[in-house]
């Protein structure tokens, strides 16, 4: 087949996606795959809301397998098996040039292994790899026999996969890539002003997560941090907490036990005006780290697990710091704090000078400055990184 038709015929993708930040990104590559690719495009799979705007007819509604956590889980095994074998059985009966999973490896894995078994000349694309570089490194090398091509999201993966005998990796650039030159360049005072915030105190974030058990288990000792520099005189910050609609009641209830009551935000817009009015912030492990890294906020990240499964994640965890940040840089800038070592007292030591004209906040802010540099890609935006790879592999299996 010539390669005039390989790019006319109408090409099918069965993508699946299994909780929201994976929708959000499904939404944005359908998009580029659709402005990359010359004929039409038939879709199947699951997705929610932002993918079903693009063209998917999704197989059930994403929020019956969107589930956070091993409690979770196992509370819900039984549907979340059926939608899996559901989707198996979808993607066969549906013949794609190639199946394209997102993220949510505990549901889109066991269907690419399945789907690999069964008809194992569908090529098969992982968009976000899991977290081989810090814990369970063995899953690398496992998914080689069923994925043919992983879209890295961090800059550092294609490396942890080549090392670990992974499948071959390729960073396509993370999403905020494309916001930070916008995301730096806003103007937080009008928040500051309706807030009510005294320009004379500095401004501690306090981001104790998004999921309920992690609020949970980090928000109080959270507190007790801030209410330390709370007392002293010569710091006394403005806390603020961008808060999520999943946890605000959380956030909320805790509110009458808080010294100096905390200023709530909401919204995807003024929690960027948050993150770049903040002197500092103590940030929950994960991706809000770096958002934060993106904003230039200087930061002190914490994580704690419940205290039955720390010793077996001690045996399983491969690396030494788990932030995002300290990852993409290759250095210890940004104070970590795990388990039993996130207390109150050593954190508000960390976070003390950062809230300051201090050497120690000019050393975060210098490394804060370099993030960009080593998120950005040689060109494209992530989305259309990530399309011209699954086009790549689709136009293989068409030939």
């Amino acid at each position: 087949m010539s390669e005039a038709l390989v790019h006319a015929r109408k090409l099918r993708i069965f993508i699946v996606a299994g909780e929201h930040s994976g929708d959000a990104l499904g939404g944005k590559l359908m998009r580029a795959l659709e402005v990359l690719h010359p004929g039409p495009i038939e879709y199947g799979g699951v997705g929610g809301e932002l993918m079903e705007a693009e063209g998917l007819r999704s197989l059930f509604p994403m929020s019956d397998v969107a589930v956070m956590g091993v409690g979770a889980i196992l509370k819900r095994l039984m549907p979340i098996v059926q939608r899996v074998y559901r989707t198996i059985d979808a993607a066969i009966a549906f013949d794609p040039d190639v199946v394209l999973i997102i993220d949510a490896p505990e549901f889109t894995h066991a269907i690419a292994k399945r789907i690999r078994r069964k008809k194992p000349a569908i090529p098969i694309v992982n968009y976000v790899s899991p977290t081989v570089w810090a814990w369970r490194p063995g899953r690398a090398r496992a998914m080689r026999p069923y994925v043919d091509h992983l879209l890295a999201l961090l800059p550092f993966e294609p490396d942890a996969h080549l090392r670990l005998g992974g499948p071959a990796c390729t960073y396509v650039g993370h999403p905020l890539v494309e916001r930070i030159d916008a995301i730096r360049s806003l103007d937080p005072s009008p928040l500051a002003a309706r807030l009510g915030l005294d320009p004379a105190k500095p401004v501690l974030l306090v981001l104790p997560g998004s999921r309920r058990s992690e609020v949970g288990r980090l928000l109080d000792i959270f507190r007790e941090t801030a209410m330390r520099l709370s007392g002293e005189a010569q710091i006394a910050p403005e806390i603020v907490i961008p808060v999520v609609s999943s946890v605000r009641d959380l956030i909320e209830e805790s509110l009458p036990r808080w010294v100096v009551r905390p200023h709530l935000v909401s919204g995807e817009d003024d929690k960027w005006l948050a993150f770049r009015l903040a002197s500092a912030a103590l940030a929950a492990s994960g991706t809000v780290t770096l958002e934060l890294a993106v904003a230039g906020t200087p930061m002190v990240i914490a994580y704690k697990v419940e205290p039955w499964t720390a010793p077996f994640l001690r045996r399983l965890i491969k690396i030494d710091q788990a932030g995002l940040p300290n990852l993409i840089l290759g250095e210890r800038l940004f104070p970590e704090f795990m388990q039993e070592d996130a207390t109150a007292e050593a954190m508000a030591a960390a976070l003390s000078p950062l809230l300051g004209d201090t050497p120690e906040r000019k050393r975060q802010l210098a490394g804060l400055a370099r993030v960009p540099d080593h998120l950005g890609v040689a060109s494209g935006s992530p989305s259309e990184n990530a399309a011209r790879i699954v086009l790549e592999v689709a136009a293989k299996r068409v030939r």
